[in-house]
């Protein structure tokens, strides 16, 4: 978990930021920010795993340029409200750092989706319905990634996507016209009952992984979330990247200074594969890690009880 495991010499298995990142699906850019971890490397996806510290491109979905489902009535739009820069301004952020009670929340934390992701080009409103009352501020970088989000619902005009905020299975509506839009044809599954995990490409299983999972008194979290950010910090050995997800621990509301995010990572005792024994994060082998580096940002992730 980010900012919640620690290293084997009590040191907390997440970042700190010093971010250095490739944009997907474009160019890299390199940025700093102070946020979501504590001196860390961020990186956006991904070719082969990177070295730590350095940066890498991303192989580019399949890019799609209608939302709407085309093959029923045409329904005119619900129009988007006029929100002013002040106002935008004033909306709280979201992000793994923040809290959103306002957000409605995830209607189906057990579906899959089509693979539909969105990154906003600029801060943009979340509003909690179509047409509906503004309740966030989305920013166009997290930690120093470029935003990427699943859709996990349409509406002509609109989007309804996953927010990394707490609570768990937070969720809002985008401006359609205000989001670029792309494919991920992965998907990650976890068990927490059989502590495995499954990359799954295309509707196919790629590779399927023992992994360790949260411990009774810190569980790993459940329902679907998706990969926010790629980490690599220098300070810890545990592992070479840390890959945050959208989702928080759900009986600790900060760990080691940090909002408690989960992730997935390495582990340096192969022993602990198999068991519940984390504080929440997914620990898995090292070849699981290296598969999941290659997956872009926003891609859906499953963790069934």
């Amino acid at each position: 978990m980010t900012r919640h495991d620690s290293d084997p010499n009590g040191r907390p298995d997440t970042a700190r930021r010093r971010a250095k990142h490739s944009v997907w699906p474009t160019t890299a850019v390199v940025a700093v920010v102070a946020g979501l971890l504590t001196a860390a490397t961020v990186l956006a996806t991904h070719g082969q795993r990177p070295p730590a510290g350095t940066s890498t491109t991303s192989p580019q979905p399949a890019r799609s340029e209608v939302l709407e489902d085309t093959t029923g009535p045409v329904i005119q739009p619900t129009a988007v409200p006029h929100i002013t820069p002040v106002v935008l301004a004033q909306l709280p952020e979201a992000t793994t750092d923040t809290a959103i009670p306002a957000a409605p929340l995830d209607t189906d934390r057990t579906a899959g989706t089509d693979g539909a992701v969105v990154h906003n080009r600029a801060p943009i409103a979340v509003f909690d319905a179509p047409g509906g009352k503004p309740i966030a501020r989305l920013p166009a970088v997290q930690a120093g990634s470029s935003t990427w989000l699943p859709v996990v619902d349409r509406q002509p005009g609109w989007v309804r996507v996953l927010l990394p905020s707490r609570p768990n299975g937070a969720s809002g509506w985008l401006d359609a016209t205000a989001v670029d839009v792309a494919r991920t044809p992965y998907e990650v599954q976890a068990s927490i009952r059989t502590r495995t995990l499954t990359l799954i490409r295309d509707g196919a299983e790629i590779g399927r992984w023992s992994v360790a999972v949260g411990a009774t008194a810190t569980p790993t979290p459940t329902g679907r979330t998706f990969l926010l950010a790629q980490i690599t910090d220098p300070t810890q050995t545990f592992s070479p990247v840390i890959l945050a997800l959208g989702t928080h621990s759900p009986v600790l509301a900060t760990y080691h200074g940090g909002p408690a995010t989960t992730a997935l990572h390495t582990w340096p005792d192969r022993t602990v594969y198999g068991h519940a024994v984390s504080n929440g994060c997914l620990r898995v082998p090292t070849a699981a890690l290296h598969a999941l580096t290659q997956v872009p940002l926003g891609t859906l992730v499953r963790i069934d009880p």
